[in-house]
């Protein structure tokens, strides 16, 4: 099993991985087939349904807009949103959409995107179906797709097709469970970070993966600092007010005046991960880590160990972004990232235990402290159910992006006290994760049908 740092970390846009990244990334690849199917040049109009939680809070995700943005050309990790606006203004006046290669074909978001809050599709909580339509209205070809999570995009055929029985790679380190990982790293004498550096090698040279590492973490940091500078109420309706850059102030103030607390490194840790995710709920640029939703977390401790921690080596910033994404890869491999499926659970639990590996391996942690690390951090996120305020990644989601960045500093000190060994593997606990998000009903899995979406202070 291998997931690169790359898949697991992937520049992106606001508000939602799975619901606003992954269906734009979905509607590019039907562009695309729309340009190569036999019928395609019959295309007079296109039309998009929304099925499971992509319907039920796809306005709050803008789901609909990331939708028509993928039928434009855009792209989530290349996006100009001057331009792109531009682009949907055209599109709102004529009402088609101008395909290189192709006649205009119509397509009027209003109308031809349908949110259909009937039983989700079979093969997963966030399903989309895109067709094209000859000019008498009969269907040419259609095709659905899966969300499934931090902005990945699978069809039907690729979701029902059996597994490889092998990776065609011969990665060095094909570790699929956390147990296989830790007796790689004492066979080889290896940190988790410099395994997965060695799979990684397999798909790009060093000086690729340490400057692709390095991107992720400049777009990281210029997001943190993009949203302790901005104020105001973040769009949607619910007239949340931005408190990063307030909280921001008031730290540096009580700093510059040696009255800071000691518990104000919680609060540190907290406004960097809420910068974050208010840049993410207003749509701004972002890095999955896993998902948008979660997208604070490893920023945040990340950026707490270089301004906080006596000793801190930026040299380290590959080693904790290489280690979460090992982390990462094994939950999304046995269980859930996707908050439609596993609840927040496998949204902030998995951040955290991503962002306490990674913590506890520029901390000088052994693999063994690292596992452990990551177990406590998603323990302790078990149930944790996915339930946005109308449907928008912003109650709770911005608060609790911060106390999971609390959490996983925690849960790496407690394992860097003892010597690695302890009651709970980390497979079990995302095996535990994994049966949680099953048995979750699904109002409680980003549909806002249950929870804190349910119960708002009437106005």
């Amino acid at each position: 099993m291998f997931l690169s740092v790359f898949d697991v970390f992937k520049i992106g846009i606001g508000p939602s991985s799975s619901h606003t990244m992954g269906p734009m990334t979905a509607a590019g690849h039907f562009l695309s087939l729309l340009r190569q199917h036999p019928s395609g040049r019959q295309a007079a109009a296109v039309g998009a349904t929304l099925h499971g939680s992509l319907a039920f809070t796809g306005k709050g995700h803008a789901t609909d807009r990331a939708v028509t943005l993928g039928l434009l050309g855009w792209t989530p990790a290349e996006f100009d949103f001057d331009e792109a606006e531009r682009q949907l203004e055209d599109l709102r006046r004529s009402r088609l959409l101008r395909l290189n290669g192709l006649q205009s074909v119509m397509f009027d978001p209003a109308f031809d995107i349908v949110f259909d809050y009937g039983p989700p599709l079979a093969g997963h909580a966030n399903g989309l179906v895109l067709s094209a339509r000859d000019a008498t209205g009969a269907v040419l070809f259609n095709e659905t797709y899966y969300s499934i999570g931090g902005g990945f995009v699978v069809t039907a055929r690729e979701r029902e097709a059996q597994p490889a029985a092998a990776d065609a790679i011969p990665w060095p380190y094909p570790f699929a469970t956390a147990s296989e990982m830790l007796r790689m790293a004492r066979e080889s004498g290896l940190s988790i970070a410099d395994m997965k550096r060695a799979n990684e090698t397999h798909l790009r040279t060093s000086e690729e993966i340490e400057h692709g590492v390095a991107r992720l973490w400049s777009v990281m940091n210029e997001c943190i600092e993009r949203g302790l500078r901005q104020e105001g109420e973040l769009p949607g309706g619910l007239r949340v007010r931005r408190r990063a850059a307030r909280i921001h102030q008031q730290l540096m103030a009580e700093r510059r005046a040696n009255r800071s607390q000691p518990h104000a490194a919680a609060d540190w840790l907290s406004v960097y991960a809420m910068a974050v995710n208010e840049e993410n709920a207003a749509g701004g640029r972002v890095v999955t880590s896993p998902t948008n939703g979660a997208a604070g977390v490893v920023p945040a401790v990340l950026r707490y160990y270089l301004d906080h921690c006596i000793g801190a080596e930026p040299d380290k910033i590959a080693d904790f972004l290489l280690t979460a994404a090992a982390i990462g890869g094994l939950i999304k491999h046995n269980a859930s990232i996707s908050g439609a499926e596993a609840g927040c659970q496998g949204e902030v639990g998995s951040a955290a235990a991503m962002a306490a590996a990674g913590f506890c391996a520029v901390l000088g942690g052994s693999p063994e402290q690292i596992e452990n690390a990551a177990e406590i951090a998603l323990e302790h996120h078990l149930g944790m159910t996915c339930d946005p305020a109308a449907g928008l990644v912003q109650v709770p989601c911005i608060e609790r992006n911060g106390i999971g960045a609390i959490k996983a500093v925690a849960a790496a000190s407690l394992a860097l006290r003892g010597d690695g060994s302890h009651f709970m593997p980390l497979d079990n606990c995302i095996e535990a994760m994994r049966q949680t998000g099953e048995a979750m009903n699904a109002k409680f899995k980003e549909t806002s049908l249950g929870g804190l979406a349910v119960n708002l202070p009437e106005c």
